[in-house]
């Protein structure tokens, strides 16, 4: 990982970032020879519909999910 004065990264901080961008690798940011802060290129776009169906194939679903969880005797708002 490239390390980088923290003083050349304010100097350089566009040409840097795009950098990073270009060549998909991080970019530590030091103090004093010290990692202070860290220049990670952002993940990948994905697409907004992707996440529809993702969980498919993941959980069973058991019994009825349409139902009241409890009997109609049982609810308090209910009883008079």
């Amino acid at each position: 990982m490239k390390r980088v004065a923290i003083s050349e990264f304010k100097a350089k901080c566009l040409s840097l970032i795009d950098q990073v961008q270009k060549t998909k690798k991080p970019l530590c940011i030091t103090r004093f020879g010290k990692p202070v802060a860290q220049v990670s290129p952002a993940p990948a776009e994905t697409a907004e519909a992707d996440w529809i169906g993702s969980m498919k194939g993941t959980f069973e679903i058991l019994g009825d999910i349409v139902s009241p969880a409890n009997d109609e005797q049982d609810w308090e708002v209910l009883r008079d």
